[in-house]
Parts: C-alpha cells; structure tokens; sequence
C-alpha cells in the first residue's frame, strides 16, 4: 500500500485530487494539509511514502517545504503538482529535491502512473514539460532563465511581489520582518537588473512564471 500525503491550500483541489486517488488500488490517503509548515509536522507524524505538493501556499511555499522535507526524511518521495510548467520550476524544485513534476491539468492515469514510478524509486516529469526542458536544449533555445540566479527564498519573495502583494504582508505570509523583506527585494531587482515591481511583473510574464490572467484578475 503507498501512503499518499496531499499539500494544497484550495480545499477544493485537493477534494478533487483524493476523489481520484481513492478510486486506485493499493494507494491511500493518509493526510491532508494547505501549507508548508503543516506539512512538515505531518510527514513526521504520517510517514508518506508520496508527498502531493502544491508551489504557491501561504507561509511556506512548496519550494522550501520540498527542501525541508528531504532534510527531514530522504526516503520521502515528492511529486509536484501545479499550475507551473515552464521554468524556472521544474529545474529549481527537481534540484530542491522533488522526484516528479506534474501540472494540475495532467489526467488522472499519468497521476497515477508517477505516484508509482516514483514509489519505485524512479523520476518522473510530465510530458509537457519534459518537451519543455528538452526545447530549452537544443541551439537557438534558451538555456536560462534569468530567474536561475535567484535563491529558492527569492523566488518565494518575487512570486508574491508579482501577485502584487505588500512587504507586510509578504512579511507574515513567509514569516520575515520589514527589513528583510526589502532586502530580499533589492537583491531581486539587482540580481534580474531591472528597477520596479512593474518590470518585474513584465519579465515574470515574458518567462512564463506568471500568466498574464493572474495580472487580469488583480485588476
């Protein structure tokens, strides 16, 4: 039997995800959780075998919830499941020490299939964006990100200034103070080259991080 964790902060998510899951054999649902710090407590509460994990939640993202967790236990396997295909994601959360890379709009039978591939100790990443990071490798694509330069912490910061979110209240979300906030910020703006949240929204866009409907619905 494969114990399967879930980690999403919509509760209707993950009402979709294990209605799917408790239709396959030998996988069970042995805890849910909506964000990064629960989730640490309950992996070493439930011990999963498979940890379903979302990116963006609030406090702490699965970025550093996927790094936390492989520091508490390794033999933990991990399976990103988001909305983000295109990098930088799949290259910063696989080196993060996730064991598969899924976006949400994949079908159940391929949800399936990673879950137990990596049970058995194999990595598996959607088609989608395996073609993704393939392309990234042939001549003429591009090889990098701007975003690559930024530590996972970074991202975390720059992912909630591009959903328009205030210090004080990138502050509580990730547990950090004024001043740290701002200067994580300032090495965000330096590190990417640009000057204001507006270009950093613009560049989030252009590299895929973020869609344009995000942007929409802030309005």
């Amino acid at each position: 039997m494969i114990k399967v964790m879930l980690v999403d902060d919509h509760d209707i998510v993950r009402t979709g995800i294990r209605l799917v899951l408790e239709k396959m054999s030998g996988i069970r649902i042995v805890g849910e959780c909506n964000d990064g710090y629960q989730a640490l407590a309950m992996v070493e509460q439930e011990k999963p075998d498979v940890v379903l994990m979302d990116v963006n939640m609030p406090r702490m993202s699965g970025l550093e919830a996927t790094k936390k967790i492989t520091d508490i236990d390794p033999f933990v396997k991990i399976i990103i499941l988001t909305i983000h295909a295109k990098n930088p994601y799949p290259k910063q959360l696989l080196d993060a020490g996730a064991n598969g890379y899924l976006t949400k709009g994949c079908a159940a039978e391929e949800l399936e299939e990673s879950i137990r591939k990596v049970y058995a100790g194999q990595r598996y990443v959607g088609a989608d964006i395996a073609q993704q990071m393939a392309l990234s490798m042939l001549p003429g694509g591009q090889k990098d990100s701007p975003f690559d330069a930024l530590t996972s912490r970074e991202m975390e910061v720059m992912m909630l200034l591009v959903r328009g979110k205030k210090a004080k209240e990138i502050g509580r979300i990730l547990d950090l103070n004024d001043k740290t906030v701002a200067t994580y910020k300032y090495r965000i703006l330096e590190k990417l080259d640009i000057k204001n949240d507006v270009k950093l929204t613009h560049l989030a866009i252009r590299h895929g991080i973020l869609d344009p409907q995000e942007v929409d619905a802030m309005d």
